[in-house]
């Protein structure tokens, strides 16, 4: 049983209620990529009738750690993992539907096999770039995730 993006959701629900509530959504996701969802609405809005920066910090953050969670299962061993930094980019007021993607799944099966085959905490940045429904961008979020084999 894979990932998928209904598994997702219910598990925002039931561990991330703040995100599902701010309407966090992953809408797909792949071996290579998992692309998120969250549309601005009253809830989720800053004084500036913009999405609020850590909404939209949620959603980059459940694109790159979706990936490494469906990697860590595929793997089939008992993997820890953490953020360890985060930076972000803000370049355009974040309005209607914003689409979060990360694809770089191959450096997280890279990186977790690494972790594996060592034994060593490994740590690897992964990029979620946010866009606008006329494909603008509006923010880039790194995150630094940590992953190790627990013992």
């Amino acid at each position: 049983m894979g990932f998928t993006p209904a598994k997702i959701n219910l598990f925002l629900l039931l561990k991330l209620p703040s995100a599902f509530l701010c309407g966090v959504r992953a809408t797909e996701i792949t071996p290579d990529f998992c692309k998120v969802s969250v549309k601005h609405r009253w809830i989720n809005q800053n004084p500036f009738r913009s999405m609020y920066f850590a909404v939209q910090q949620m959603a980059a953050e459940l694109s790159t750690g979706a990936l490494v969670m469906a990697c860590i299962k595929s793997s089939g061993k008992n993997v820890s993992m953490l953020v360890l930094h985060s930076k972000s980019s803000f370049s355009k007021k974040a309005t209607g539907r914003i689409t979060f993607i990360c694809n770089e799944g191959a450096l997280v099966k890279e990186t977790i096999q690494l972790a594996i085959a060592s034994g060593e905490a490994q740590s690897v940045w992964l990029k979620s770039v946010g866009t606008n429904s006329e494909g603008l961008v509006v923010s880039e979020m790194d995150f630094e995730w940590t992953v190790k084999l627990k013992a």
